[in-house]
Protein backbone atom coordinates (compact mmCIF):
# COMPACT_ATOMS: atom_id res chain seq x y z
CA UNK A 1 0.00 0.00 0.00
CA UNK A 2 2.85 2.38 0.85
CA UNK A 3 4.48 1.61 -2.50
CA UNK A 4 1.22 2.37 -4.33
CA UNK A 5 1.05 5.71 -2.52
CA UNK A 6 4.62 6.55 -3.54
CA UNK A 7 3.95 5.69 -7.20
CA UNK A 8 0.73 7.70 -7.11
CA UNK A 9 2.58 10.65 -5.57
CA UNK A 10 5.26 10.76 -8.24
CA UNK A 11 2.73 10.38 -11.06
CA UNK A 12 0.60 13.13 -9.70
CA UNK A 13 3.13 15.70 -8.60
CA UNK A 14 4.72 16.85 -11.83
CA UNK A 15 6.49 19.68 -10.05
CA UNK A 16 8.65 17.44 -7.89
CA UNK A 17 12.33 17.63 -8.92
CA UNK A 18 13.51 14.68 -10.96
CA UNK A 19 10.22 14.33 -12.83
CA UNK A 20 9.65 15.00 -16.50
CA UNK A 21 6.81 13.95 -18.78
CA UNK A 22 7.44 10.44 -20.02
CA UNK A 23 3.89 9.21 -20.26
CA UNK A 24 3.37 10.87 -23.66
CA UNK A 25 1.43 8.58 -26.01
CA UNK A 26 3.65 6.82 -28.48
CA UNK A 27 1.65 8.21 -31.36
CA UNK A 28 3.09 11.63 -30.63
CA UNK A 29 6.48 10.45 -31.82
CA UNK A 30 5.21 9.83 -35.34
CA UNK A 31 5.03 13.49 -36.23
CA UNK A 32 6.54 16.64 -34.84
CA UNK A 33 4.36 19.32 -33.39
CA UNK A 34 4.78 22.93 -34.32
CA UNK A 35 7.12 24.57 -31.86
CA UNK A 36 5.27 26.86 -29.57
CA UNK A 37 6.82 30.14 -28.58
CA UNK A 38 8.70 30.59 -25.36
CA UNK A 39 6.20 33.21 -24.22
CA UNK A 40 3.30 30.77 -24.69
CA UNK A 41 5.21 28.15 -22.74
CA UNK A 42 6.11 30.60 -20.00
CA UNK A 43 2.47 31.58 -19.55
CA UNK A 44 1.39 27.96 -19.15
CA UNK A 45 4.00 26.69 -16.75
CA UNK A 46 6.03 27.69 -13.73
CA UNK A 47 9.51 26.92 -12.58
CA UNK A 48 9.43 23.48 -10.94
CA UNK A 49 11.01 24.81 -7.78
CA UNK A 50 9.01 27.99 -7.39
CA UNK A 51 6.11 28.29 -5.02
CA UNK A 52 3.08 30.46 -5.56
CA UNK A 53 3.69 34.11 -4.86
CA UNK A 54 0.10 34.81 -3.90
CA UNK A 55 0.97 34.73 -0.24
CA UNK A 56 4.14 36.76 -0.46
CA UNK A 57 2.67 39.48 1.67
CA UNK A 58 1.85 36.92 4.34
CA UNK A 59 5.45 35.77 4.25
CA UNK A 60 6.50 39.30 5.05
CA UNK A 61 5.06 39.09 8.53
CA UNK A 62 8.00 39.92 10.76
CA UNK A 63 9.94 37.07 12.24
CA UNK A 64 10.29 37.10 15.97
CA UNK A 65 13.47 35.16 16.66
CA UNK A 66 13.22 33.17 19.84
CA UNK A 67 16.80 34.05 20.54
CA UNK A 68 19.07 36.17 18.35
CA UNK A 69 22.67 35.23 19.13
CA UNK A 70 24.33 38.05 20.92
CA UNK A 71 27.59 38.49 20.00
CA UNK A 72 27.39 18.42 -11.35
CA UNK A 73 35.11 9.17 -26.89
CA UNK A 74 37.56 11.30 -27.78
CA UNK A 75 40.52 10.47 -30.01
CA UNK A 76 42.59 12.83 -28.00
CA UNK A 77 44.48 11.33 -25.11
CA UNK A 78 43.61 12.93 -21.83
CA UNK A 79 45.94 13.01 -18.84
CA UNK A 80 44.77 11.15 -15.77
CA UNK A 81 42.52 12.88 -13.29
CA UNK A 82 44.16 14.13 -10.13
CA UNK A 83 45.13 10.98 -8.19
CA UNK A 84 42.80 9.10 -10.59
CA UNK A 85 40.95 7.62 -7.65
CA UNK A 86 37.22 7.41 -7.27
CA UNK A 87 36.11 8.48 -3.86
CA UNK A 88 34.95 5.29 -2.27
CA UNK A 89 34.73 7.05 1.02
CA UNK A 90 32.11 9.48 -0.18
CA UNK A 91 30.46 7.43 -2.91
CA UNK A 92 26.68 7.47 -2.78
CA UNK A 93 24.98 4.19 -3.71
CA UNK A 94 23.33 3.99 -7.13
CA UNK A 95 19.73 2.92 -6.97
CA UNK A 96 16.87 1.91 -9.17
CA UNK A 97 13.42 3.36 -9.65
CA UNK A 98 11.62 5.17 -6.93
CA UNK A 99 9.11 2.40 -6.42
CA UNK A 100 11.63 -0.39 -5.90
CA UNK A 101 10.77 -2.57 -2.95
CA UNK A 102 13.15 -3.88 -0.35
CA UNK A 103 14.07 -7.59 -0.75
CA UNK A 104 11.48 -9.79 0.97
CA UNK A 105 12.36 -11.72 4.05
CA UNK A 106 12.26 -15.52 4.07
CA UNK A 107 9.44 -15.59 6.60
CA UNK A 108 7.40 -13.13 4.59
CA UNK A 109 7.78 -15.08 1.37
CA UNK A 110 6.91 -18.39 2.99
CA UNK A 111 3.86 -16.84 4.62
CA UNK A 112 2.75 -15.50 1.25
CA UNK A 113 3.11 -18.97 -0.25
CA UNK A 114 1.07 -20.49 2.56
CA UNK A 115 -1.63 -17.89 2.02
CA UNK A 116 -1.62 -18.60 -1.73
CA UNK A 117 -1.99 -22.35 -1.25
CA UNK A 118 -5.74 -22.04 -0.97
CA UNK A 119 -8.15 -19.79 -2.83
CA UNK A 120 -11.72 -19.54 -4.12
CA UNK A 121 -13.03 -20.38 -7.59
CA UNK A 122 -16.75 -19.78 -8.22
CA UNK A 123 -17.31 -19.60 -4.49
CA UNK A 124 -15.63 -22.97 -3.82
CA UNK A 125 -12.54 -23.34 -1.71
CA UNK A 126 -9.68 -24.89 -3.67
CA UNK A 127 -6.70 -26.35 -1.81
CA UNK A 128 -3.39 -26.91 -3.60
CA UNK A 129 -1.61 -30.21 -3.26
CA UNK A 130 1.29 -30.54 -0.86
CA UNK A 131 3.65 -31.20 -3.80
CA UNK A 132 2.65 -27.89 -5.41
CA UNK A 133 3.16 -26.08 -2.13
CA UNK A 134 6.56 -27.73 -1.69
CA UNK A 135 7.56 -26.79 -5.24
CA UNK A 136 6.55 -23.19 -4.61
CA UNK A 137 8.44 -23.13 -1.31
CA UNK A 138 11.61 -24.48 -2.96
CA UNK A 139 11.25 -21.89 -5.72
CA UNK A 140 11.02 -19.09 -3.16
CA UNK A 141 14.04 -20.38 -1.28
CA UNK A 142 16.03 -20.60 -4.53
CA UNK A 143 15.08 -17.01 -5.38
CA UNK A 144 16.04 -15.84 -1.91
CA UNK A 145 19.41 -17.57 -2.14
CA UNK A 146 20.08 -15.77 -5.43
CA UNK A 147 19.06 -12.43 -3.94
CA UNK A 148 21.21 -12.97 -0.88
CA UNK A 149 24.22 -13.76 -3.08
CA UNK A 150 23.97 -10.32 -4.73
CA UNK A 151 25.64 -7.29 -3.12
CA UNK A 152 23.17 -5.22 -1.13
CA UNK A 153 23.24 -1.46 -1.77
CA UNK A 154 21.25 0.91 0.41
CA UNK A 155 18.36 2.63 -1.36
CA UNK A 156 18.41 6.43 -1.42
CA UNK A 157 15.03 7.67 -0.20
CA UNK A 158 12.87 9.77 -2.49
CA UNK A 159 13.15 12.77 -0.23
CA UNK A 160 16.64 14.06 -0.93
CA UNK A 161 19.05 12.60 1.59
CA UNK A 162 21.87 14.80 2.70
CA UNK A 163 23.96 12.08 4.32
CA UNK A 164 26.74 10.51 2.30
CA UNK A 165 27.97 6.93 2.28
CA UNK A 166 29.59 7.07 5.68
CA UNK A 167 26.31 7.81 7.41
CA UNK A 168 23.86 5.40 8.99
CA UNK A 169 23.06 2.33 6.87
CA UNK A 170 26.15 2.71 4.70
CA UNK A 171 28.71 -0.03 4.07
CA UNK A 172 31.51 -0.44 6.58
CA UNK A 173 34.61 1.61 5.77
CA UNK A 174 37.02 -0.38 3.62
CA UNK A 175 40.78 -0.56 4.03
CA UNK A 176 41.14 1.80 1.07
CA UNK A 177 38.71 4.26 2.61
CA UNK A 178 40.61 4.22 5.87
CA UNK A 179 43.90 4.74 4.03
CA UNK A 180 42.50 7.84 2.30
CA UNK A 181 41.11 9.19 5.54
CA UNK A 182 44.47 8.66 7.25
CA UNK A 183 46.19 10.58 4.44
CA UNK A 184 43.84 13.52 4.91
CA UNK A 185 44.36 13.46 8.67
CA UNK A 186 48.13 13.45 8.17
CA UNK A 187 48.01 16.44 5.81
CA UNK A 188 45.70 18.35 8.13
CA UNK A 189 47.87 17.68 11.19
CA UNK A 190 51.06 19.08 9.65
CA UNK A 191 52.22 22.38 11.17
CA UNK A 192 51.86 23.93 7.71
CA UNK A 193 49.33 22.09 5.55
CA UNK A 194 50.42 21.52 1.95
CA UNK A 195 47.38 22.99 0.20
CA UNK A 196 48.40 21.73 -3.24
CA UNK A 197 48.66 18.18 -1.93
CA UNK A 198 45.36 18.63 -0.13
CA UNK A 199 43.71 19.77 -3.37
CA UNK A 200 45.03 16.70 -5.22
CA UNK A 201 43.49 14.37 -2.68
CA UNK A 202 40.26 16.37 -2.45
CA UNK A 203 39.54 16.31 -6.19
CA UNK A 204 38.09 12.80 -6.04
CA UNK A 205 36.04 13.53 -2.92
CA UNK A 206 36.68 14.41 0.70
CA UNK A 207 35.87 11.99 3.54
CA UNK A 208 32.95 13.20 5.61
CA UNK A 209 34.94 13.23 8.83
CA UNK A 210 37.44 15.83 7.58
CA UNK A 211 35.28 17.75 5.08
CA UNK A 212 34.53 20.75 7.33
CA UNK A 213 38.16 21.60 8.13
CA UNK A 214 39.21 20.82 4.52
CA UNK A 215 36.57 23.17 3.10
CA UNK A 216 37.64 25.94 5.45
CA UNK A 217 41.26 25.56 4.28
CA UNK A 218 40.57 25.20 0.54
CA UNK A 219 38.18 28.17 0.52
CA UNK A 220 40.88 30.38 2.01
CA UNK A 221 38.96 31.00 5.21
CA UNK A 222 41.59 29.31 7.38
CA UNK A 223 45.37 29.69 7.07
CA UNK A 224 47.61 26.72 6.29
CA UNK A 225 49.56 27.36 9.48
CA UNK A 226 48.02 25.32 12.28
CA UNK A 227 49.11 27.61 15.09
CA UNK A 228 47.18 30.55 13.62
CA UNK A 229 43.89 28.72 12.96
CA UNK A 230 42.25 29.11 16.36
CA UNK A 231 43.09 32.81 16.48
CA UNK A 232 41.77 33.38 12.96
CA UNK A 233 38.56 31.50 13.71
CA UNK A 234 37.89 33.51 16.84
CA UNK A 235 38.64 36.82 15.16
CA UNK A 236 36.48 36.13 12.08
CA UNK A 237 33.56 34.81 14.13
CA UNK A 238 33.64 37.84 16.39
CA UNK A 239 33.86 40.08 13.34
CA UNK A 240 30.74 38.51 11.81
CA UNK A 241 28.66 39.00 14.91
CA UNK A 242 29.97 42.54 15.09
CA UNK A 243 28.35 43.04 11.68
CA UNK A 244 25.12 41.61 13.09
CA UNK A 245 25.09 44.13 15.93
CA UNK A 246 26.02 46.97 13.62
CA UNK A 247 23.76 46.36 10.61
CA UNK A 248 21.01 43.81 11.21
CA UNK A 249 18.65 46.24 12.94
CA UNK A 250 18.59 48.31 9.72
CA UNK A 251 16.71 45.59 7.80
CA UNK A 252 13.47 47.52 8.34
CA UNK A 253 14.94 50.86 7.22
CA UNK A 254 13.70 52.38 3.97
CA UNK A 255 17.10 51.80 2.32
CA UNK A 256 17.23 48.07 2.96
CA UNK A 257 13.62 46.96 3.41
CA UNK A 258 13.26 45.77 -0.23
CA UNK A 259 16.41 43.68 0.11
CA UNK A 260 15.21 42.14 3.34
CA UNK A 261 11.75 41.56 1.83
CA UNK A 262 13.20 39.53 -1.08
CA UNK A 263 15.43 37.51 1.26
CA UNK A 264 12.44 36.85 3.51
CA UNK A 265 10.41 35.58 0.53
CA UNK A 266 13.19 33.39 -0.92
CA UNK A 267 14.29 31.55 2.20
CA UNK A 268 11.23 29.25 2.50
CA UNK A 269 11.93 28.21 -1.11
CA UNK A 270 15.44 27.03 -0.21
CA UNK A 271 15.49 23.21 -0.47
CA UNK A 272 11.77 22.91 0.34
CA UNK A 273 11.91 19.09 0.38
CA UNK A 274 14.39 18.97 3.26
CA UNK A 275 12.88 19.53 6.72
CA UNK A 276 16.13 20.98 8.09
CA UNK A 277 15.70 24.17 6.05
CA UNK A 278 12.12 24.73 7.15
CA UNK A 279 13.08 25.16 10.79
CA UNK A 280 12.59 28.73 12.05
CA UNK A 281 16.03 28.71 13.68
CA UNK A 282 17.72 27.80 10.40
CA UNK A 283 15.70 30.33 8.40
CA UNK A 284 16.67 33.08 10.82
CA UNK A 285 20.34 32.10 10.40
CA UNK A 286 20.00 32.32 6.61
CA UNK A 287 18.28 35.71 6.83
CA UNK A 288 21.13 37.15 8.86
CA UNK A 289 23.84 35.67 6.61
CA UNK A 290 22.22 36.90 3.39
CA UNK A 291 21.29 40.33 4.68
CA UNK A 292 24.75 41.07 6.08
CA UNK A 293 26.39 39.86 2.84
CA UNK A 294 24.04 42.01 0.74
CA UNK A 295 24.66 45.29 2.53
CA UNK A 296 28.43 44.68 2.60
CA UNK A 297 28.43 44.09 -1.20
CA UNK A 298 26.42 47.00 -2.62
CA UNK A 299 27.75 46.44 -6.17
CA UNK A 300 25.53 43.41 -6.44
CA UNK A 301 23.36 43.36 -3.34
CA UNK A 302 21.17 40.34 -2.80
CA UNK A 303 20.18 38.42 -5.96
CA UNK A 304 17.81 35.46 -6.07
CA UNK A 305 19.87 32.27 -6.14
CA UNK A 306 22.47 33.38 -3.63
CA UNK A 307 20.27 31.88 -0.92
CA UNK A 308 21.00 28.40 -2.34
CA UNK A 309 24.75 28.90 -2.04
CA UNK A 310 24.63 29.02 1.74
CA UNK A 311 23.16 25.55 2.18
CA UNK A 312 26.17 23.31 1.34
CA UNK A 313 28.38 25.20 3.78
CA UNK A 314 25.73 25.14 6.49
CA UNK A 315 25.20 21.37 6.12
CA UNK A 316 28.92 20.56 6.04
CA UNK A 317 29.69 22.59 9.16
CA UNK A 318 26.60 21.18 10.90
CA UNK A 319 27.85 17.65 10.13
CA UNK A 320 30.70 18.18 12.60
CA UNK A 321 28.12 17.85 15.37
CA UNK A 322 25.51 15.55 13.77
CA UNK A 323 26.38 12.00 12.74
CA UNK A 324 23.02 10.75 11.43
CA UNK A 325 19.77 12.07 9.98
CA UNK A 326 21.08 15.56 9.27
CA UNK A 327 18.00 16.46 7.22
CA UNK A 328 15.76 16.13 10.28
CA UNK A 329 18.09 17.40 12.97
CA UNK A 330 16.77 20.09 15.30
CA UNK A 331 19.41 22.81 15.10
CA UNK A 332 17.90 24.64 18.06
CA UNK A 333 19.00 21.74 20.29
CA UNK A 334 22.66 22.60 19.74
CA UNK A 335 24.49 24.82 22.24
CA UNK A 336 24.25 28.50 21.34
CA UNK A 337 28.00 28.84 20.80
CA UNK A 338 27.93 25.95 18.34
CA UNK A 339 25.06 27.54 16.42
CA UNK A 340 26.98 30.81 16.29
CA UNK A 341 30.15 29.12 14.98
CA UNK A 342 28.26 27.28 12.22
CA UNK A 343 26.57 30.53 11.17
CA UNK A 344 29.75 32.59 11.09
CA UNK A 345 31.76 29.93 9.24
CA UNK A 346 28.97 29.55 6.65
CA UNK A 347 28.94 33.31 6.09
CA UNK A 348 32.69 33.64 5.56
CA UNK A 349 33.02 30.58 3.27
CA UNK A 350 30.08 31.73 1.18
CA UNK A 351 31.71 35.14 0.97
CA UNK A 352 34.96 33.60 -0.29
CA UNK A 353 33.02 31.68 -2.96
CA UNK A 354 31.08 34.75 -4.12
CA UNK A 355 34.24 36.85 -4.30
CA UNK A 356 35.28 34.69 -7.27
CA UNK A 357 31.96 34.86 -9.13
CA UNK A 358 30.54 38.23 -8.15
CA UNK A 359 30.13 39.21 -11.84
CA UNK A 360 27.32 36.66 -11.88
CA UNK A 361 25.31 38.90 -9.56
CA UNK A 362 26.16 42.49 -10.49
CA UNK A 363 23.87 44.62 -12.67
CA UNK A 364 22.66 42.66 -15.78
CA UNK A 365 24.64 39.66 -14.46
CA UNK A 366 27.38 39.79 -17.14
CA UNK A 367 29.21 36.78 -15.72
CA UNK A 368 26.22 34.53 -16.31
CA UNK A 369 25.60 35.99 -19.76
CA UNK A 370 29.19 35.25 -20.77
CA UNK A 371 29.10 31.73 -19.32
CA UNK A 372 25.86 30.86 -21.13
CA UNK A 373 27.33 32.10 -24.42
CA UNK A 374 30.51 30.08 -23.80
CA UNK A 375 28.37 27.00 -23.04
CA UNK A 376 26.52 27.43 -26.34
CA UNK A 377 29.78 27.67 -28.30
CA UNK A 378 31.24 24.70 -26.43
CA UNK A 379 28.22 22.45 -27.02
CA UNK A 380 28.17 23.37 -30.72
CA UNK A 381 31.65 21.82 -30.90
CA UNK A 382 31.12 18.89 -28.56
CA UNK A 383 27.75 17.68 -29.88
CA UNK A 384 26.47 19.39 -33.00
CA UNK A 385 23.32 17.22 -33.03
CA UNK A 386 22.10 18.65 -29.73
CA UNK A 387 23.04 22.18 -30.75
CA UNK A 388 21.12 21.92 -34.04
CA UNK A 389 18.19 20.26 -32.24
CA UNK A 390 17.88 23.28 -30.00
CA UNK A 391 17.94 25.53 -33.05
CA UNK A 392 15.26 23.43 -34.76
CA UNK A 393 12.86 23.88 -31.85
CA UNK A 394 13.94 27.45 -31.09
CA UNK A 395 15.32 26.63 -27.66
CA UNK A 396 17.67 29.30 -26.37
CA UNK A 397 20.45 28.25 -24.00
CA UNK A 398 19.58 31.14 -21.72
CA UNK A 399 16.15 29.59 -21.09
CA UNK A 400 17.66 26.65 -19.16
CA UNK A 401 21.35 27.37 -18.58
CA UNK A 402 20.79 30.68 -16.80
CA UNK A 403 19.68 28.78 -13.71
CA UNK A 404 22.60 26.34 -14.07
CA UNK A 405 25.01 29.25 -13.80
CA UNK A 406 23.07 31.33 -11.32
CA UNK A 407 22.58 28.46 -8.84
CA UNK A 408 25.67 26.41 -9.72
CA UNK A 409 23.44 23.41 -10.64
CA UNK A 410 22.00 23.30 -7.13
CA UNK A 411 18.43 23.24 -8.47
CA UNK A 412 19.36 20.35 -10.80
CA UNK A 413 21.09 18.04 -8.31
CA UNK A 414 20.23 16.65 -4.86
CA UNK A 415 22.08 18.45 -2.09
CA UNK A 416 24.23 15.39 -1.31
CA UNK A 417 25.50 15.55 -4.93
CA UNK A 418 26.16 19.28 -4.69
CA UNK A 419 28.35 18.72 -1.64
CA UNK A 420 30.37 16.09 -3.51
CA UNK A 421 30.57 18.39 -6.55
CA UNK A 422 31.87 21.22 -4.40
CA UNK A 423 34.65 18.97 -3.04
CA UNK A 424 36.09 19.10 -6.55
CA UNK A 425 35.23 22.75 -7.14
CA UNK A 426 37.19 23.66 -4.00
CA UNK A 427 40.11 21.53 -5.21
CA UNK A 428 40.13 23.05 -8.71
CA UNK A 429 41.74 26.37 -9.42
CA UNK A 430 38.82 28.61 -10.38
CA UNK A 431 36.47 25.69 -9.84
CA UNK A 432 33.31 27.77 -9.36
CA UNK A 433 34.13 30.39 -11.98
CA UNK A 434 35.75 28.32 -14.76
CA UNK A 435 35.50 24.54 -14.28
CA UNK A 436 31.76 24.86 -13.70
CA UNK A 437 31.32 25.67 -17.42
CA UNK A 438 32.68 22.24 -18.39
CA UNK A 439 30.58 20.52 -15.74
CA UNK A 440 27.49 22.15 -17.26
CA UNK A 441 28.51 20.99 -20.74
CA UNK A 442 29.08 17.43 -19.51
CA UNK A 443 25.77 17.59 -17.62
CA UNK A 444 23.90 18.60 -20.79
CA UNK A 445 25.49 15.85 -22.90
CA UNK A 446 24.60 13.33 -20.17
CA UNK A 447 20.95 13.73 -21.23
CA UNK A 448 21.60 13.48 -24.99
CA UNK A 449 19.25 10.54 -25.58
CA UNK A 450 16.40 12.13 -23.66
CA UNK A 451 16.90 15.50 -25.37
CA UNK A 452 16.82 14.03 -28.88
CA UNK A 453 13.66 12.08 -28.03
CA UNK A 454 11.66 15.26 -27.34
CA UNK A 455 9.42 16.36 -30.22
CA UNK A 456 8.52 19.96 -29.37
CA UNK A 457 9.64 23.10 -27.62
CA UNK A 458 7.58 22.50 -24.51
CA UNK A 459 8.85 18.95 -24.06
CA UNK A 460 12.45 20.11 -24.33
CA UNK A 461 12.01 22.90 -21.80
CA UNK A 462 10.17 20.67 -19.35
CA UNK A 463 12.95 18.10 -19.59
CA UNK A 464 15.77 20.60 -19.22
CA UNK A 465 14.13 22.24 -16.21
CA UNK A 466 13.24 18.95 -14.48
CA UNK A 467 16.10 16.57 -15.20
CA UNK A 468 15.65 13.22 -13.38
CA UNK A 469 18.56 13.29 -10.95
CA UNK A 470 16.66 12.53 -7.73
CA UNK A 471 18.42 9.13 -7.42
CA UNK A 472 21.88 10.42 -8.27
CA UNK A 473 24.68 9.79 -5.84
CA UNK A 474 28.43 10.34 -5.66
CA UNK A 475 29.13 7.71 -8.31
CA UNK A 476 27.19 9.65 -10.96
CA UNK A 477 28.79 12.91 -9.87
CA UNK A 478 32.24 11.33 -10.13
CA UNK A 479 31.55 10.27 -13.73
CA UNK A 480 30.21 13.73 -14.53
CA UNK A 481 33.35 15.37 -13.14
CA UNK A 482 35.60 13.00 -15.09
CA UNK A 483 33.86 13.96 -18.33
CA UNK A 484 34.08 17.64 -17.43
CA UNK A 485 37.83 17.24 -16.80
CA UNK A 486 38.22 15.64 -20.24
CA UNK A 487 36.35 18.52 -21.88
CA UNK A 488 38.40 21.08 -20.01
CA UNK A 489 41.66 19.46 -21.13
CA UNK A 490 40.51 19.38 -24.76
CA UNK A 491 38.96 22.83 -25.01
CA UNK A 492 40.14 25.18 -22.28
CA UNK A 493 43.45 26.11 -23.89
CA UNK A 494 42.30 25.60 -27.49
CA UNK A 495 40.28 28.69 -28.46
CA UNK A 496 40.05 27.53 -32.07
CA UNK A 497 37.77 24.77 -30.85
CA UNK A 498 35.26 27.41 -29.85
CA UNK A 499 34.97 29.16 -33.20
CA UNK A 500 33.99 27.91 -36.62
Amino acid sequence: MATDNIIHFWRKNAKVPGRFPKDTPKGNNLKSKKASSFHEFARSTNDAWDINDEDDEDLLAPIHPSSLPSTLHSVHQVPPLPLQQPSDTTREPDTGPADRLAPPTAEGCLQQEEDADCGQINGRVVVKSSSEALLNTNSVRSTLQKQQSLPVRPIIPLVARISDQNSSGAPIMTVRDKSRLDKFKYLLSCPNTDLEELRKHSWSGIPREVRPITWRLLSGYLPANMERRDLVLKRKRDEYFGFIEQYYHSRTDETYKDTYRQIHIDIPRTNPLIPLFQQPTVQEVFERILFIWAIRHPASGYVQGINDLVTPFFVVFLSEFVVEDVENFDVASLPLDTQRNIEADSFWCMTKLLDGIQDNYTFAQPGIQNNVKALEELVSRIDEDIHNYFKRYEVEYLQFAFRWMNNLLMRELPLRCTIRLWDTYQAEQEGFSHFHLYVCAAFLIEWRKEILSMVDFQGLLMLLQNLPTIHWGNEEVGLLLAEAYRLKYMFADAPNHYRR
